[in-house]
């Protein structure tokens, strides 16, 4: 991009400047530390100039928005002409009273739907079995069975509304689910939108709510990829996810590194299950942490894109240039929340979700100040979507497609990123693939290191956390927070008892039946789930039948 004479010029200046200028003012204020680095640990120079990306093509590296290799953003006029989606995630107690927040947060002004499920819904259990006591609507809302998914979602359109549902190891049970709320009101599969997370890779190594071994686990990926491909093609069947990586302890470079190899074994998955890239590869979207870094963040989510958009042309040899184009949800960093001064993560999330729209996301989640201390209050859901509202309409920020793009800093940065998750996703190729690295304990293994030196660095203060390490005050027991009814088990089992009076057992045990022996054999599973949610068996019931038929996954204990 620049003439070599020019650099020398350039080159030949910096050095006279530091010679000069700059040691002069050093001697009289010294600079805070020795060493500045992101918190990625990527060194941070004191100054960045054209020499810094003097081996940048613009044409090959940056090219325009909505073109190959879309650094720029993947659609060509971003935000100028809609805003992303603004997808609040939701989801506690019973299914009507995450109904009643739904609806509040449409009528705020959110345009999507983020769906959070408990924890015995994400790992196969009904809220009547032993290993849910005490779990129910925790986290999330309690989902047994398509009765539940029908009041979550009762008086909410779905063919107007998209949906994501952070699901993975019974995502497709969910999705069934979903889809038949869809066909009781009307709605043909082929008018929905949304994503399930599906992503199981992510959760060996990084998060923890898995069900079945690796092999069971990417077949029903790959049956849910052929399914929505021939039924629900508005459908976003994998957000392979880097959140959880990220706030599991991760650097920025590690993030995209292992979200992007979990992204090539479910294509190779898929391709191998006989799959052609072009069908579901415009299908597959991804999810990103937006961490407190701003522009290292930035930077992130360029590189991130312009790689995988290298990954499924030159790897992949993919054609449609959808299937080439890295689409992501963004979420606020929830590992960065305080439950100190609870309103500085007001600051921290606005910055964070800053860091997401200058990155070009394609939607976005921002969390509430009081989460780190428990569910969100209506109040801080307000606030945190208002954010997302006074960034689209009051900040101008969405008013000009990717405006850091020619920064020295944040192009010399973005280059790094890619070069460094690359050399990354080359080890773990060595070792057989993701899948593989996870087995051998190395992916874990790196994020743990990664969160350790974070932890001892903000522990030494040589990382500050306001209000944490640094500008402490005395502050009173935080107020009015949101707390689960421990009743929420109980009523979720006297539905579960009514349920199981009420539905035809007949129906129920036939089409369970029938999926146990296409679980036996090598049929597309998703058809049966969808008849056995129809004859509302439970999600417990359903995971049973599988558990029987794929084993159930036990993790290596590594050290």
């Amino acid at each position: 991009m620049f003439d070599k004479e020019k650099i020398k010029q350039i080159k030949k200046k910096n050095e006279e400047w530091e010679e000069s200028k700059v040691q002069k003012a050093i001697s009289r204020f010294p600079e805070r530390k020795e060493d500045f680095e992101t918190i990625s640990e990527l060194p941070v120079e004191r100054l960045y100039t054209p020499c810094d990306v003097e081996n940048l093509d613009y044409l090959e590296d940056l090219g325009f928005p909505g073109e190959f290799p879309y650094t720029r953003g993947v659609q060509p006029t971003m935000y100028r002409g809609r805003f992303w989606t603004m997808r609040q995630y939701a989801g506690f107690a019973s299914a009507e009273e995450s109904n009643t927040r739904y609806k509040y947060l449409l009528k705020q002004g959110q345009t999507g739907l983020s769906v959070a499920f408990d924890l015995p819904t994400q790992i196969g259990y009904d809220s009547d079995h032993d290993m849910s006591e005490g779990e129910v609507g925790k986290v999330g809302v309690a989902i047994d069975s398509l009765a539940d998914m029908e009041i979550l979602f009762d008086e909410i359109p779905l063919d107007k509304v998209s949906t994501s549902m952070t699901i993975n190891a019974p995502a497709a049970v969910l999705l069934a689910m979903y889809v038949a709320v869809a066909e009781k009101q009307g709605i043909s599969p082929d008018k929905l939108t949304g994503t399930i997370q599906n992503d199981i890779l992510k959760e060996y190594a990084a998060r923890g709510t898995f069900i079945f071994p690796p092999k069971p686990s990417m077949r029903l990926i790959t049956d849910t990829f052929e399914y929505c491909f021939n039924s629900v093609p508005g459908w976003n069947t994998i957000s392979i996810s880097g959140y959880h990586i990220r706030e599991a302890g991760s650097t920025a470079v590690q993030e995209v590194a292992f979200t992007l190899a979990n992204g090539i074994a479910y294509v190779e998955a898929a391709i191998e299950a006989g799959l052609d890239v072009d069908d579901f590869g415009p299908r597959l979207s991804f999810f990103f942490n937006s961490h407190l870094d701003l522009l290292e963040e930035v930077a992130k989510f360029r590189a991130a894109r312009r790689l995988w958009a290298r990954i499924m042309k030159e790897r992949f040899k993919a054609k449609n240039p959808k299937s080439l184009m890295l689409r992501f949800h963004t979420q606020t960093a929830g590992s960065t929340l305080t439950a100190q001064q609870p309103n500085n993560n007001i600051v921290r999330v606005a910055l964070q979700a800053l860091s997401a729209v200058l990155g070009g996301t394609q939607s976005l989640h921002t969390n509430s100040k009081d989460e780190a201390l428990a569910l969100p209050s209506e109040e801080s859901v307000q606030i945190a979507l208002r954010t997302q509202q006074i960034l689209a309409e009051e900040s101008g920020a969405a008013d000009t497609i990717d405006p850091l793009a020619g920064s020295y800093y944040v192009e010399n940065l973005t280059e790094k990123i890619e070069k460094e998750a690359l050399e990354y996703i080359e080890r773990i190729d060595d070792l057989g693939g993701s899948p593989s690295a996870i087995e051998k304990g190395f992916i874990q293994k790196e994020i743990q290191e990664s969160a350790y030196r974070y932890q001892r660095s903000v522990e030494e203060q040589e990382r500050i956390v306001v209000g944490v390490n640094k500008y402490k005050t005395d502050e009173a027991p935080p107020e009015d927070l949101l707390e689960v009814d421990p009743a929420v088990g109980e009523l979720q089992t006297e539905k579960l008892a009514e349920l199981r009076k009420t539905r035809k057992d007949d129906d129920v045990r036939k089409t369970l039946k029938d999926l146990k022996e296409a679980a036996e054999g090598k049929e597309n599973l998703m058809p049966y789930i969808l008849d056995c949610v129809k004859a509302y068996a439970t999600l417990g019931e359903i995971c049973d039948v599988l558990r029987d038929v794929f084993g159930e996954y036990e993790q290596a204990v590594l050290f």
